[in-house]
């Protein structure tokens, strides 16, 4: 796990980038309700995990440069005996300075007494503005407050900034250990994924699937990072399908795109295979071409190629293949400048993955697409997807969804691929179905 010393370490570079007149305040993920008084498995907001390591609901991390009494400021919840018999243990103030290297610790009952004191003499707020209505008006009530003495000679912010602009180009950087937890995560999701075809079965059912998976995730503590997809026939060609509750049969590809959560660090895997254990002659066609381009997107991989450059070389790749089978017409620079492929393949070829499955950072900088460098780490995911019903495409084809992707890593010299251990050649996975 990440030590209190590198959350310390973040917060340190991410003031060093801010204003020395600046302050910056992040609020926690409020719980949510999922019914009536129950609520969602509490997740930490990425940004003030990234930040604090802290994972407790109702707390609000202040960072202020250059104060004299500590610059890293955490408002909390306080212990209290009778609550955590039933919510389990709390920090507190004095826990998240002897835990979590905070300078300074206050209740979070004192929050809207000391926070305009924080605010006066600061020129400039970060914050995300927009996430939290509540907390937005509350923010701007403080500035007010402050405003207000004006007369008494208190100096009020007097701009806002998008906190994310600095936060997120440090976040789409893993170090050291970030790399190591993403690997868990990725080895998690591998064995998760080898279970999920293992446990395929004509005339069960897509969830039995999804049980196979999550199986595999709470066993090695994890959770899954999104809900998973688990498509069978023509529900692959939906590309965000979720309901996972129609039956499985020979014939049909199952498409399954699912992701291990470790440690709040998110992987993302997607394989496409037979039901039967082997792939049609038209499946294995499509499905061939979708893997020539994940190839040719991973060629490009690599640092100084700009981020674009996989999503063109998989695309080129896909067109092509698509007009070797007549499912597309005319020439290949044709089909490229019109974007007829689109019909088929509408989505761009990956995103970046870290504590989001679609994780921060910038794609372009200042109006380019920017240059891949060691230490980011995204998805390679192609596809292709004929629902039923496509007009000009033979019977044949249609209701093919297939996509393949993968994990990747930019190291100093090319990439890795966490992901590697999930078969996707054609005769590795029909080797693994034969198995069951």
């Amino acid at each position: 796990m990440i030590k209190a010393a590198e959350f310390a370490r973040r917060r340190k570079q991410l003031m060093r980038m801010a204003d020395d007149d600046s302050i910056l305040i992040l609020p926690a993920a409020p719980e949510r309700i999922r019914s009536k008084d129950t609520t969602f498995p509490y997740r930490q907001d990425s940004d003030f995990w990234y930040l604090s390591g802290f994972a407790e609901p109702e707390a609000v991390l202040v960072l202020v440069p250059g104060r004299k009494h500590g610059e890293a400021l955490m408002f909390c919840r306080e212990r209290d005996a009778s609550k955590e018999a039933w919510d389990g243990p709390r920090a507190g103030p004095e826990g998240a300075i002897e835990h979590f290297g905070m300078d300074d610790a206050f209740p979070i009952t004192d929050l809207d007494d000391i926070l305009p004191g924080l605010l006066e003499g600061r020129s400039r707020v970060y914050y995300h503005f927009g996430r939290d209505k509540d907390f937005d008006l509350t923010l701007i009530g403080w500035v007010n407050r402050v405003r207000s003495m004006s007369r008494q000679g208190a100096q009020s912010p007097h701009e806002f900034l998008e906190l994310g602009h600095l936060l997120h180009e440090l976040r789409l950087f893993k170090s050291k250990e970030e790399m190591r937890l993403m690997q868990r995560a990725a080895d998690v999701a591998c064995q998760a994924q080898v279970a999920a075809m293992l446990a395929t079965r004509h005339g069960a059912h897509e969830f039995e699937v999804e049980a196979a998976l999550q199986y595999v995730y709470r066993k090695n503590d994890c959770v899954a990072a999104y809900e998973p997809i688990v498509g069978a026939g023509a529900n692959g060609c939906v590309l965000h399908y979720r309901a996972n509750n129609a039956p499985m049969a020979d014939g049909d590809l199952l498409l399954v795109d699912a992701g291990a959560e470790y440690a709040n660090y998110a992987s993302d895997i997607t394989r496409t295979w037979p039901v039967s254990g082997e792939y049609s002659t038209e499946q294995r066609a499509l499905y061939q071409i979708v893997l020539d381009a994940q190839s040719a997107a991973l060629e490009k991989a690599r640092p100084g190629q700009h981020w674009i450059a996989g999503h063109e070389a998989a695309v080129e790749t896909l067109t092509d293949g698509l007009l070797s089978l007549g499912l597309l017409k005319g020439t290949l620079k044709k089909n490229l400048a019109s974007g007829d492929y689109k019909r088929f393949y509408m989505h761009k070829t990956g995103h970046w993955l870290g504590l989001d499955v679609h994780d921060v950072g910038e794609y372009k900088v200042a109006g380019d697409f920017r240059e891949l460098e060691p230490g980011m780490v995204f998805t390679i995911e192609p596809g292709i997807y004929i629902a039923p019903g496509t007009k000009g495409v033979p019977a044949k084809y249609q209701g093919i969804g297939i996509r393949i992707e993968d994990d990747v890593l930019i190291t100093k010299d090319g990439h890795r691929v966490l992901t590697d251990d999930v078969p996707r050649e054609i005769d590795a996975v029909e080797s693994l179905l034969a198995t069951r």
